[in-house]
């Protein structure tokens, strides 16, 4: 009996490979079902077992309960299949031009933008651009089968230059070797566009932007596409990081700020240290957009970054008047390598 997937109500049919979830087999076939992290925290892709059992080879996800999984709820970014499965998901609708594709490039461009931040442009063939939407991803393919997620941070309107913000970090392979070895005019392969992370029509309400170190990537490439097109509604930018030598594109921001006369900029230092000479707003980075916007019912909110910073959102903007239809969020997370890790380092303790 081979392990495949039947999907409500569309009746479309996938057959899982075994190292593969079914989100990732949906996608490579074409079909864009909802989800963010790919890790198993955000939720997005969430769905409802009807028939048959499944699978979670890493550990339960994060983002659901025993008790919701034993309702017959499942996350499909974690989830494989036993046997033959029936799931309800809707599959969201993308433009039409706009389809994963697996395809080869070449660093243009090596940019230390930060102590710790490394912007990468990679080039794309001429015949082979890769059309996306501001505040997509894509993942760059490595060896053994394994691969890495990167919030695309340039404009879509050059789909054959695209640029990641890449954080180097401890003994991790594909960063260390982006501020290692990896040089201009190296070859690499990516997939993509993937996430369902994109601007929706602002309808006069104020668009309020929340990000986490690296999660500012999306939310730039969402911005300048705005403002390239015209910001038909008042823009404020929170980003929250560490201490002041975190804050990598601090003043490309502060002169949007300058031009634009409907932009906002906020910068949030978690840890401020006294070399920082720090006057601005400290603390969590969820905390000052309350304490800026005590009513948030005629706002839109944007949030990128680490699944404890996306968790906060979810539990308190909603308590100030945030209606949850009009949070969006990408929450970035582990690597499946990385789960796999945590799980051995458990069973040796």
């Amino acid at each position: 009996m081979k392990d495949s997937v039947k999907l409500m109500p569309s009746g479309q049919c996938l057959s899982v490979p075994a190292d593969e979830s079914i989100l990732d087999t949906a996608l490579h076939a074409g079909i864009n079902l909802p989800h963010s992290c790919r890790g198993g925290s955000c939720g997005s892709c969430r769905a409802r077992l009807l028939q048959g059992a499944l699978d979670y080879p890493f550990r339960p996800p994060l983002a659901l309960t025993a008790e919701e999984i034993e309702e017959g709820f499942a996350l499909l970014c974690q989830a494989r299949p036993i046997g033959e499965v029936v799931i309800e998901a809707k599959p969201i609708a993308s433009p039409e031009e706009i389809r994963i594709k697996r395809v080869p490039c070449r660093v243009r461009k090596l940019e230390r933008l930060g102590h710790d931040v490394m912007g990468v442009t990679l080039q794309l063939p001429a015949v082979e651009p890769m059309p996306f939407e501001a505040g997509q991803y894509l993942d760059v393919l490595l060896d053994g089968g394994h691969r890495r997620s990167f919030s695309i941070a340039s404009d879509p309107s050059d789909p054959y230059f695209l640029q990641l913000h890449i954080r180097r970090v401890a003994g991790g392979g594909f960063s260390e070797q982006v501020f290692g070895e990896l040089r201009e005019g190296a070859l690499l392969t990516i997939e993509g566009p993937f996430g369902a992370f994109r601007l929706r029509p602002a309808q006069g309400r104020t668009r309020l932007f929340v990000a986490g170190g690296t999660g500012l990537a999306p939310i730039l490439s969402m911005l300048s596409h705005a403002i390239a097109k015209g910001l038909e509604a008042p823009v404020h930018l929170f980003w929250g990081v560490r201490g002041r030598a975190d804050l990598y594109h601090h003043s490309e921001l502060e002169r949007w700020q300058d031009e634009q006369s409907r932009f906002r900029y906020t910068p949030v230092l978690s840890e401020p240290g006294p070399d920082d000479h720090w006057e601005g707003a400290a603390g969590f980075v969820h905390e000052a957009v309350i304490a800026a916007y005590p009513d948030l019912s005629l706002a839109d909110v944007y949030m990128a970054g680490p699944p404890p910073m996306i968790e906060a959102g979810q539990r308190l903007l909603p308590a100030n008047g945030l209606p949850p239809k009009r949070l969006f969020f990408d929450s970035f997370e582990y690597s499946p390598e990385a789960l796999r890790a945590m799980d051995r380092e458990q069973r040796a303790t």
